[in-house]
């Protein structure tokens, strides 16, 4: 381990799949999980004469996230070839933005611990198409599914402001909760929709000078906890490489690594290339994009309360903790019916509680949003105020909600059906308490000798009254005639 101060330097490029119909210059419909090579035409296969035409939809997408990101949106921007040969990338080379962006000079806002902020620039913003995909399950051979070349592919690069995996991870989470509350982008990981790449160095001081070491590009990652553990193994093994080679940055000496998951390491790919490896040239196929003032004023009628202002604002309007505002606005829809309860008249709290734990845990069964669980905010908040008031407890709140997605009948009603209303009446509950008690000597001396087993006893007592209205006493009027009797 090193004895010398450094400091972790991260900026990170991201890469978002756009989810429009059509691909970003062709007319082929973007699928997933279509057959291998069945979403192909001649202009995404790059054959000879073919001719791309832009897809609108997919530049507002990109100027709309470039906005979010606080960016100074390009009145004139071009497309450029930027050439290279893969086998997933048939025509040779990718239509892309270089040296004019449409968006550039943003930040964004990220979370920390304690309720903190810090503010990541963002250096560019531009739009692109996606490449194929190769494959290698097929034996000692690789196959190429190009059904995702030309997919509408929106690149975000960030300023080197990150000191951490953590604070990597952050933005991460951030930009994917953005792009979903903007509606341009499933973002699904798992499906490629959002890949991450972290440039890192170190900048080691040692004998009153400092030391950078060379800088390291990590590829695809599509996870956030691959991000986050990628980043911090990089970190040290640069730290370990410097401390036995003493290996500075220098010309040419960038790499491109792989990330090993099974092994937990980062993978020698190649020497990173230069931007004039590339060739850059500006596409002659295509118009050059000018924006225009009522052009970027409807593209700016998209934006949103962004995910963590709508998080921030929650634990202060509704005082939540930082994590449940946290959970309640990863979905933009879930956000809003969440408030749409409460304007209903349900506690926000336990409305926060009835839609983290039961709803989520049924959405995911159901494959859909909470808000498309098929529960009106009405009866929602009914449901909210009868466990505020007593009337159920939480556990049989989650089981009526449970059957209120199956029939959507009001909560009350399922409760007198389900028989989960709670015993309320202090004159028939004394009854029940007066017997536990007399037959509950021991655990009564415990209660009124007031040691360490105290609470326990009170603890057995009230479990044997809930144990003898088969759960439906209220606990906390049982709690309190306890007390009285006891006292």
């Amino acid at each position: 381990m090193s004895n010398f101060p450094y400091k972790v330097v991260v900026g990170l490029e991201i890469h978002v799949q756009l989810c429009t119909k059509t691909k970003m210059f062709c007319g082929c419909a973007v699928e997933f999980g279509q057959p291998p090579n069945s979403r192909v035409c001649p202009v995404c296969l790059g054959m000879p004469g073919v001719l791309p035409v832009m897809n609108k939809q997919a530049f507002e997408h990109s100027v709309l996230v470039a906005l979010a990101l606080n960016c100074k949106i390009a009145e004139f921007t071009k497309w450029d070839r930027k050439s290279y040969y893969y086998p997933d990338l048939p025509k040779n080379y990718q239509i892309s933005q270089y040296d004019l962006p449409l968006g550039a000079n943003g930040f964004i806002e990220i979370p920390l611990d304690g309720g903190r902020t810090k503010r990541i620039g963002i250096t560019r913003v531009h739009l692109e198409e996606d490449a194929g995909k190769n494959l290698h399950t097929a034996g000692n051979f690789s196959q190429v599914d190009l059904n995702r070349a030309g997919t509408p592919l929106l690149e975000i690069v960030t300023e080197p402001d990150m000191s951490s995996a953590a604070e990597v991870r952050a933005l991460a989470v951030e930009l994917q909760r953005m792009v979903r509350f903007l509606g341009v982008s499933v973002a699904d990981m798992q499906k490629g929709h959002m890949r991450f790449e972290p440039n890192i160095n170190l900048v080691i001081t040692k004998d009153g000078s400092e030391y950078k070491t060379p800088i390291a590009e990590i590829k695809n990652l599509n996870s956030f906890r691959a991000l986050e553990r990628s980043v911090a193994v990089e970190e040290q093994r640069q730290l370990d490489e410097f401390l036995e080679t003493g290996r500075v940055m220098g010309m040419g000496n960038k790499t491109t690594r792989g990330w090993d998951d099974a092994e937990q390491t980062t993978v020698l790919l190649r020497e990173k290339e230069e931007a004039h490896d590339y060739r850059y040239f500006p596409e002659p196929d295509l118009v050059p994009v000018e924006m225009n003032e009522r052009w970027l004023n409807d593209i700016k009628a998209g934006l949103c309360e962004l995910p963590i202002k709508k998080q921030m604002r929650y634990v202060n309007e509704y005082n939540l903790s930082d994590y449940d505002a946290g959970v309640l606005t990863a979905e933009r829809s879930t956000a809003e019916f969440f408030v749409q309860v409460v304007d209903a008249g349900g506690e926000p709290k336990r409305v926060c509680n009835l839609l983290t734990q039961a709803g989520l845990k049924l959405a995911n069964e159901k494959v859909c949003s909470v808000a498309e669980l098929g529960i009106t905010a009405g009866n929602l908040a009914e449901l909210a105020k009868m466990i505020e008031a007593g009337t159920v407890s939480a556990s049989a709140g989650n089981t009526i909600m449970q059957e209120m997605v199956k029939s959507g009948a009001a909560p009350e009603t399922i409760a007198e059906e389900l028989n989960l209303m709670q015993k309320s009446d202090t004159g028939e509950l004394e009854t029940i308490v007066d017997e536990i008690i007399a037959a509950n000597p021991k655990a009564v001396d415990d209660v009124k000798s007031g040691g360490k087993k105290c609470k326990k006893a009170h603890g057995f007592l009230l479990g044997q009254v809930m144990q003898k209205t088969k759960g439906q006493a209220n606990p906390q009027i049982v709690s309190q005639i306890l007390a009285e009797k006891l006292n």
